[in-house]
């Protein structure tokens, strides 16, 4: 079976091309590297020859409301035409746990826009929803930064190895389609507070964490389940200590999410959390 990644060559997405392929099918990343573009839909026709399935873990290279929206309804759409056309029959999309519920922020408006246009495309489609990165626990700190202390929101979460993500991924692509979604996340709940100090603690970063009672995530007001999986979500193998404690992984997690350390009295800017969307990188790269 021709599996066809659309930003296959991200963060998830080589994850994604490397256990489909353990699994023993045919994978192919796509991407502009390789002559692929979502948002013009050069090349589409010709990588999605063949193919009985299509994974798109692709993300916006901008995050201001109107770019992120116009990027997945473009994106999209150009995929789902394409797909129609070439017959193909399972679209998979990685998405973000708790969407629904985060439609104060442009970023998931425009995530639940791409789900409501994969549910009414006809074409057979399963969406996996994913939590928080552990890799991405330094950018929630950035962004969340003043001086030497960290300040975080009052909130729950479960985050997840990205390994963990890309092989739900790829056992959903492999599989039949569900007809909607599939959740998948780490296998312990953390407070916020906690897992961000966790992280930082196992990279040697000296940074104080502290929990604002009236903290925003990533410009949003949260209720304290907000970021949690329902109960039927597929958990993944790694636990935090687990992932700190590899060789190699402290340089990993210093790779940074949209958000750096905020000057003082600089405002938290409006959009995604990093890394819960850092998905495949932009177009597909």
């Amino acid at each position: 079976m021709k599996v066809v990644v659309i930003g296959g060559t991200g963060l998830i997405g080589s994850k994604v091309v490397a256990e489909v392929e353990g699994r023993g099918h045919e994978a192919v990343a796509a991407s502009p590297t390789t002559g692929v573009d979502t948002l013009t839909g050069a090349g589409l026709a010709e990588v999605l020859e063949g193919a009985s399935v299509v994974v798109d873990v692709t993300n916006s290279p901008s995050f201001a409301d109107d770019a992120v929206l116009d990027f997945f309804r473009r994106s999209t759409a150009n995929q789902l035409e394409a797909e129609r056309a070439a017959g193909v029959a399972h679209h998979v999309a990685l998405s973000v746990v708790g969407t629904d519920r985060l439609q104060e922020a442009g970023y998931f408006r425009a995530k639940q826009a791409q789900e409501d246009m994969i549910r009414e495309s006809g074409v057979p489609f399963s969406i996996v929803r994913a939590t928080q990165f552990f890799e991405f626990a330094q950018g929630l700190a950035d962004s969340a930064t003043q001086g030497g202390t960290v300040s975080v929101a009052p909130i729950k979460i479960q985050p997840i190895f990205s390994g963990d993500v890309a092989a739900a991924v790829a056992r959903t692509a492999v599989g039949a389609p569900v007809g909607g979604i599939v959740e998948v996340a780490g296998p312990d709940t953390f407070e916020l507070e906690d897992f961000i100090r966790q992280a930082l603690t196992a990279q040697g970063d000296p940074r104080t964490v502290v929990t604002d009672p009236q903290g925003l995530y990533w410009g949003t007001a949260l209720k304290d389940s907000d970021l949690l999986p329902g109960p039927d979500a597929s958990i993944g193998a790694t636990s935090l200590a687990e992932w700190t404690a590899r060789p190699g992984r402290a340089g990993a997690a210093r790779r940074r999410g949209p958000g750096r350390a905020r000057p003082r009295g600089a405002r938290r800017r409006a959009g995604p959390p990093p890394g819960a969307t850092d998905l495949g990188g932009g177009r597909g790269r």
